[in-house]
């Protein structure tokens, strides 16, 4: 893989991990169209590690506020209706159904990752979900509170997520509107919820990969530039998509996931 092709996996990788266009379906397509070919594990650790670092840098003050509120409802007399004890709980809730739901999907992601068809499948639901979303009202605020049960819907979504073309970004927060979250409530909750999962995700693929001989070459040609790269296009479009939830504004995003999907499943048949 050339430095240029690393370069611009990266750049999609942030992009499109935040933007709900869904980035294991584009990263298929794109190393599919590219013949990328060799053991790319240690390279996608860094891509997803350098995502998991801008979630972490764009909502560093909200993490800090209400990891405070929860571990202060385990004092005496302790806040236990603040939002930050809610949210910790409806964290925790919904990262266990994420992993009870996507860990035995292992096999059909590792499958279909390979599969144009089903990763054209998999965006033409996202544009339906995006579709969807667009359409719902927006709730009124409840002061940032998130209950049990919104936590277990969104994490069960999040758990489906996990196979190529479906965006977890835009399912997860269409799920969030559509049990009653408010606008930004549903967009701050989905990529706090995507932490536990990403990191989880992360060490697995480390496991793995600290398993493999002198796994350190097999690293791409600029993959430092292109890690740079998946951060700060990241960051940049966690900030876009912000602006975008606020506004409702889903619709080109449906049409661009339809789009691609049924480009995705024509180019699956044979030549």
């Amino acid at each position: 893989m050339g430095s240029g092709v690393s370069f611009l996996l990266g750049l999609i990788q942030g992009a499109t991990e935040f933007l709900p266009v869904s980035s294991s379906g584009h990263l298929a397509l794109m190393q599919q169209l590219f013949s990328v070919k060799g053991d790319i594990l240690a390279y996608d650790v860094l891509l997803h590690f350098a995502t998991m670092l801008a979630t972490v840098v764009y909502f560093r003050s909200d993490m800090a506020f209400l990891f405070v509120q929860w571990c202060r409802g385990f004092l005496p007399g302790g806040p236990r209706n603040g939002e930050g004890w809610s949210f910790g709980w409806a964290v925790i809730a919904g990262t266990a159904v994420t992993a009870a739901v996507g860990l035995p999907l292992k096999s059909v992601v590792e499958w279909a990752m390979t599969a144009p068809g089903a990763v054209g499948a998999g965006l033409l639901l996202t544009g339906a979900i995006l579709w969807r979303g667009s359409s719902i009202a927006p709730a009124k605020g409840n002061g940032g509170k998130v209950s049990l049960y919104q936590g277990l819907c969104i994490g069960a979504v999040q758990g489906l997520a996990v196979l190529p073309g479906i965006s977890r970004s835009g399912s997860t927060i269409v799920a969030g509107l559509k049990t009653g979250l408010p606008r930004d409530d549903a967009f701050r909750f989905s990529f706090l919820l995507s932490l536990p999962a990403i990191l989880g995700a992360t060490l697995l693929e480390m496991k793995d990969l600290l398993e493999l001989a002198d796994w350190s070459s097999s690293l791409p040609h600029g993959w430092l530039a292109g890690t740079a790269a998946a951060f700060l296009s990241g960051y940049a479009a966690l900030g876009l998509l912000r602006r975008l939830v606020s506004r409702g504004s889903w619709r080109p995003l449906a049409v661009y996931c339809a789009v691609l999907g049924v480009i995705s499943i024509i180019l699956s048949f044979p030549g």
